[in-house]
């Protein structure tokens, strides 16, 4: 039985998105890179409801990173109606790389991509495997769910996708554990791998029916089968000692963000004397 999944995008929001980054391109004089669906319509089990989380990376012009005191690397647009749209600077973008960040791994593997430069997209999912800390990986999605299961979990009475935001990086921690390096973005993607059990693949199943039809605050009886996972899979957890140590080389990211700054067609700006 396979885990369903849906990345449901509607034409016309998806025209609006667009419109939406080429305005924040002239409002802010800087060009986007790469941009794509981050929430639930890209992991893959999206209510009607829920809102279209765009992110994405951009660059500035060279006089941009010539100034002696920091400028704001941050884009976030008022959220408006479902559309929630939030950018990093590119620097911003690979320090955070460089620190093995998996919110910025995951956006490189999203299954729904918006715009995308294809040297710079090529180049960063070549860099992030060697940027990739597992150590670093594991702790960031097992504090995830272990915040998510205490905070929202506990009664007999629960807000059902609640049960998504602890299973997702609960299965990317095994993921991790079981060597095959950076989880995939696709919940789908992590439960066919890592959920082996049929009665639970199919209880699963039932929630991400009830999730991709209901809205995102619908409430409901535990899933017996899943609550019972999650307890025993926390309970039993234990780090592993072996995982590989990041091998990036920084001189790397230096190169892409100077030939990215350089396609923008950006020179220092001449003065008269």
């Amino acid at each position: 039985m396979k885990i369903l999944s849906a990345h449901p995008i509607e034409p016309l929001m998806r025209e609006r998105v667009m419109d939406e980054l080429t305005a924040i391109e002239a409002r802010h004089d800087v060009r986007v890179l790469f941009a794509c669906e981050s929430g639930s319509r890209g992991w893959g089990f999206a209510s009607p409801d829920s809102d279209y989380d765009v992110r994405f990376l951009y660059v500035h012009k060279l006089d941009w990173y010539l100034r002696v005191e920091p400028q704001r690397d941050v884009i976030e647009v008022p959220i408006s109606d479902e559309l929630d749209v939030c950018g990093w600077e590119l620097r911003k973008a690979l320090q955070l790389m460089r620190r093995s960040n998996p919110t910025l791994f995951e956006w490189l593997d999203s299954p729904v991509i918006y715009r995308e430069d294809a040297g710079v997209g090529e180049q960063l999912r070549t860099l992030k495997s060697a940027f990739l800390s597992e150590r670093k990986g594991r702790w960031h999605y097992l504090a995830m769910a272990k915040k998510n299961f205490r905070g929202y979990l506990q009664g007999e009475t629960v807000r059902l996708k609640k049960y998504l935001y602890v299973l997702r990086p609960l299965l990317a921690a095994q993921w991790i554990d079981a060597g095959n390096g950076m989880p995939p973005m696709r919940f789908a993607d992590l439960a066919d791998a890592m959920v082996l059990e049929p009665a639970l693949r199919e209880e699963i199943n039932a929630l991400l029916a009830v999730k991709m039809a209901a809205g995102e605050a619908e409430h409901g009886a535990r899933f017996p089968l899943i609550h019972a996972f999650i307890e025993r899979t926390l309970a039993a957890e234990k780090p592993p000692s072996d995982f590989k140590k990041p091998t990036g080389d920084a001189t790397a990211l230096d190169r892409l963000l100077l030939d990215a700054i350089g396609q923008v067609g950006a020179f220092l700006p001449k003065h008269s004397t």
